[in-house]
């Protein structure tokens, strides 16, 4: 049976790449856009389809670029703006697409908008952030806490005697998108990377970027119930979907919905083709690796998203702790059955920079740590031979490098490799619907398509399916 003519970001394989820590090309010990170049002949040998990049714009990394100084420029340590259009320029020679990371809920305090913001009350980008007076007593508007650390969402500005809004840091001001200016500037923002041949966004916090108008308290202040999560956003969503349509060949939106209510992440794809075209689903991301539980989560999110809706599947990103430490607990085969689950469900799998490594959670000592939050561990240097100079973090030493995995034909990267391709040679794998199929306790059986059965054994126990015999953690795909 032919594949079903689907947009690209369905048939595809995505690959995060954080970019301090991929391949650095100068020797300065941090990841560069040249650095990617230059390893997009592997990216190719591995069967990646899209290169979905962590920030790449300037910034004063006070969040290691989620703090935005200049959304139109790129990073000098990255290579600055040549560097990027030559990245991406390579990568479609290859037929690799380049999606980036853009972060509207916020700007770094650096930003020419919030220093024009703060010069004083009447600045006319002071309504572009969110600002407000002290209560009577000088305290913060409200109760809202900030993501990092757990303390206040406010600080103080002592020139203007209001507080600023910032759910992250104090150095990322939140924009305030009640303003028709802000909603108009992120427009031309879209547009200016659209033309530059960017396929896609990675929209960060896209579930916060709208806040409570009245800037009321929350009533449980550990939970973000006025201050993210507001229905006002799909409005926001709705309007980017309309300025991507504009281009072809399609574009993607891919939103960072980090909720855990999976008929609350269904609402972000709106009618199926109106708000975002993928959004993570991380219930499924956290999840133990237990068959009853990860069933229970995709059947259940395939019955709450529209019909014209599209999953997306990750098992580790730049701001958890990896898969095969968190989800396998170090343990080979369980982190070759997770990824196998990634590679057969229907949905676009994301991979994570070393995910194909069965690369582990970094130790990195207290005094070599350079994250705020404590998440370095999952953003260390992709080991290529075996080390880089002078990494601005260590490379993990306990994952045998790319190099030694190419050349064993046992090794996890050529599982990957095998599983990607595979996928795309069936197209059952590619555009069969998901039906859930009877199976023993702790195996997991599904069909895609019209010819496809998966099995995968997640137990200590071998097991018996029909025939077929699956040992302790093995998943098995055959079409019949």
């Amino acid at each position: 049976m032919a594949s079903v003519a689907r947009p690209w970001w369905q048939r595809a394989v995505l690959y995060q790449v954080y970019v301090r820590s991929f391949a650095d090309s100068d020797e300065d010990g941090v990841g560069d856009l040249r650095g990617i170049a230059d390893r997009l002949d592997y990216l190719e040998w591995l069967g990646a389809d899209a290169v979905w990049l962590s920030p790449v714009t300037v910034s004063p990394d006070k969040d290691w670029g989620y703090d935005v100084a200049d959304y139109i420029g790129v990073q000098p340590a990255f290579g600055g703006l040549p560097a990027l259009d030559e990245l991406v320029a390579q990568a479609a020679r290859r037929d690799i697409r380049v999606i980036v990371d853009i972060v509207p809920n916020h700007t770094s305090d650096r930003h020419p908008w919030f220093e024009e913001s703060r010069v004083s009350r009447d600045s006319p980008r002071r309504d572009w952030y969110v600002w407000a007076d002290p209560k009577p007593d000088g305290s913060p508007p409200n109760n809202w806490r900030g993501a990092f650390g757990g303390g206040r969402a406010w600080t103080l500005d002592e020139r203007t005697g209001q507080y600023y809004l910032h759910n992250f840091l104090p150095e990322q001001p939140d924009l305030n998108w009640w303003n028709d200016d802000v909603r108009a500037a992120f427009d031309d923002i879209l547009r200016f990377w659209l033309d530059r041949g960017i396929a896609g966004f990675r929209i960060d916090v896209a579930h916060g970027i709208v806040k409570d108008r009245e800037l009321r308290d929350n009533p449980d202040p550990a939970i973000s119930t006025y201050n993210a999560n507001r229905e006002d956003v799909h409005d926001v969503l709705r309007r980017w979907r309309r300025v991507v349509d504009e281009y072809a060949p399609e574009r993607v939106l891919l939103g960072e919905t980090w909720v855990m209510e999976l008929d609350r992440l269904a609402r972000f794809y709106g009618s199926g083709d109106d708000e975002l075209h993928l959004a993570f689903n991380f219930p499924f991301t956290f999840s133990d690796l237990d068959a009853g539980r990860l069933r229970g989560i995709v059947e259940a999110t395939e019955a709450a998203l529209p019909e014209r809706a599209w999953p997306v599947w990750m098992l580790s990103n730049h701001d958890i702790v990896r898969f095969p430490t968190r989800m396998a607990g170090g343990d080979e085969r369980k982190a070759r059955a997770a990824l196998f689950l990634l590679m057969t469900l229907r949905g676009t799998p994301v991979l994570y920079y070393g995910d194909e490594l069965g690369m582990p959670q970094a130790d990195v000592p207290a005094e070599q740590q350079r994250d705020m939050d404590g998440r370095d561990g999952a953003r260390t240097p992709l080991p290529w031979n075996g080390g880089w100079s002078d990494p601005w973090l260590p490379v993990a030493a306990d994952v045998p490098p790319v190099a030694v995995q190419r050349d064993d034909d046992g090794s996890f990267l050529n599982f990957a490799r095998s599983l990607i391709a595979q996928r795309r040679a069936n197209p059952d794998l590619v555009d069969g619907a998901y039906e859930s199929l009877p199976s023993p306790e702790g195996v997991w059986a599904f069909r895609r398509g019209e010819r496809t059965t998966v099995a995968v054994n997640l137990s200590d126990e071998g097991v018996e399916l029909d025939g077929l015999r699956l040992r302790p953690w093995e998943g098995v795909a055959q079409r019949r």
